[in-house]
């Protein structure tokens, strides 16, 4: 028998059974695909010369979590490669903003669209730089962040307090008119406040968008050498040098149960697998609480809330095998391993106004990803593995295009969608078409299937919105890994801090389940779930106290 159960080999869950390995718990990992990875995998399925990465591609965050860094993964042959530029913004008139690890060379991009706004970019720098090392030690560690925090709070009162909180919580545009004279700083900030699912309007895009920013300023987008498998590879390779084991195709089905204590699990084909201290849950909320616990074994109050979860939008996502270079109008734009495509902050806006309508965009914004400009492994030589990855609307109402695209998504709409995309590329970069030697269309039931975790091409585990975040994630109250069932965590995106190849759910997880009685309020919040009636009312706890107040945990 396993100390510990982990269902699903997604970064979060490999992190989670290596911090356990590290323990000295024997830990199995079950995954109902035929490979490990989740949303961390690439292939050749584009063209055999080519790695394509199916999903998650840049990793701001792994470069930046303490605890991707403390796994030591270089040792287990992961090695990391970066594009000659971070990020980069072109317009259909040839400007173009560039996020460069060289604070000067952005700063300098900046300024050529009004001079002084290189100078604001610096001063947002600055204000990084002093509040990082606590920032991402709160952002990384379990909610809530008790140290890190109150050291946060003195570091902002250096930078000005409520006015930087209030800086950080505006929307992008908001921050953008008030920070810059020209439209560059804007652009890179919601770029990469839409990265999440935060529309120039959404209030903590702009802080969000900083932060990402930020991120890429210092740490860059890196891309493991060979394709995004490889740091799967790495993680697998590590547990199992500590005696973990990874069984794939195993799909669980249940988690068994017992004296309100999770056991085991059950498998699609009928095998129990005993877990002796813990099962660490690396999937989708709803997953976990629509159909791997029994509703019988949940408070109703818990049921409840989450009929109200929202996923962050839906995915379409194309991959290219590409004979040349992407002929951009802007050439700075060639050294950079992301693009990002929309002509200026309003059309940024339009998308994402379109999106909130339930219309399929005519203009989609895009992430485009230059990989071999990134990792020159990914293609032979003077050719370029691409991809690009845009939102549509989980339920389609409407095709804000000419092209009546329902929602359906069968293989006459990827087509259509796919071209649209292509057409939209095109505006920035004339001829682009004419360098495709094969193309790859992920929809997103096709990113469903390939991992259940992407609910209709979900890829963040829920938005990223600030009414999901923190102690309202994944549902009000909670915002902790534990769950209403002993023993029982939940190591996915779905939990704080959210979406990203960081590590931190699962490294929270396996904190929890090593150090259960170091948790704060971890007693309380026990009692106070496993104590309602299933109407959702609280109820004494085993020591005859009643429990006050009238809030659901």
């Amino acid at each position: 028998m396993a100390d510990a159960v982990v269902i699903g080999a997604g970064p979060n869950g490999l992190v989670a059974a290596n911090l356990l390995a590290d323990a000295g718990w024997s830990v199995t990992v079950l995954e109902e695909q035929p490979e490990p990875g989740g949303a961390v995998r690439h292939d050749h399925g584009v063209h055999p010369d080519y790695a394509s990465d199916l999903f998650s591609s840049f990793y701001p965050l792994a470069a930046a979590s303490p605890v991707v860094s403390g796994l030591g993964l270089e040792e287990h042959g992961l090695r990391w490669s970066h594009a000659p530029h971070v990020v980069a913004h072109p317009l259909s008139d040839g400007r173009c903003a560039i996020l460069d690890r060289d604070v000067g060379v952005t700063a300098a991009s900046l300024d050529a669209f009004a001079p002084g706004d290189g100078d604001a970019w610096r001063r947002l720098h600055a204000m990084w730089d002093r509040l990082r090392p606590d920032l991402l030690d709160a952002l990384f560690t379990p909610f809530p962040p008790v140290r890190s925090g109150l050291r946060l709070a003195v570091r902002l009162r250096g930078t000005g307090g409520l006015r930087m909180a209030r800086t950080l919580v505006l929307p992008v545009r908001r921050m953008a008119e008030e920070e810059f004279r020209g439209e560059g700083g804007g652009l890179l900030l919601a770029g990469n406040a839409l990265h999440a699912d935060l529309a120039p309007e959404a209030a903590g895009s702009g802080g969000f968008g900083w932060l990402m920013s930020m991120l890429g300023q210092t740490y860059g987008f890196p891309v493991p050498v060979g394709g995004a498998g490889a740091l799967t590879d790495a993680l697998v390779r590590r547990l199992e040098s500590r005696g973990g084991a990874v069984r794939c195709g195993r799909r669980v089905e249940r988690v068994v149960v017992r004296g309100g204590r999770a056991v085991a699990v059950r498998l699609a084909d009928g095998e129990t697998v005993p877990a002796g201290r813990a099962v660490l849950a690396d999937v989708s909320v709803p997953a976990l609480y629509g159909e791997l616990v029994a509703p019988e074994d949940l408070p109703r109050q818990l049921q409840s809330d989450l009929e109200r979860f929202q996923w962050d939008f839906a995915t379409f996502k194309v991959d290219w095998a590409l004979d040349g270079p992407v002929p951009w109008k802007c050439e700075q734009a060639a050294g950079a391993g992301t693009v990002h495509l929309a002509d200026g902050l309003d059309e940024l806006t339009r998308f994402a106004a379109q999106l909130a309508m339930g219309r399929v965009p005519d203009r989609p914004f895009s992430l485009f990803g230059q990989m071999t400009t990134s990792d020159p492994t990914r293609s032979p030589e003077g050719t370029e593995s691409a991809w690009a990855y845009t939102h549509v609307p989980h339920r389609v109402v409407g095709d804000a295009g000419d092209d009546g695209l329902t929602g359906s998504w069968d293989k006459d709409e990827q087509e259509r969608m796919a071209d649209r995309v292509e057409a939209h590329v095109e505006r920035f970069a004339p001829g682009f078409r004419d360098r495709i030697r094969a193309r790859r269309i992920l929809a997103p039931p096709t990113l469903q299937s390939l991992d259940r975790n992407l609910h209709g091409g979900a890829i963040n585990g829920g938005t990223t919105a600030m009414h999901q975040q923190l102690f309202f994630r994944p549902a009000p109250g909670t915002g902790r890994p534990e769950t209403p069932v002993k023993g029982l965590y939940l190591a996915s995106a779905g939990a704080h801090p959210g979406g990203g190849v960081h590590g931190a759910p699962g490294a929270n997880a396996a904190r929890a389940a090593l150090r259960p009685s170091f948790a704060p309020g971890l007693a309380a919040a026990q009692r106070l779930l496993a104590h309602r009636d299933r109407t959702g009312r609280r109820q004494p706890d085993r020591g005859g106290r009643p429990d006050r107040g009238g809030r659901p945990a």
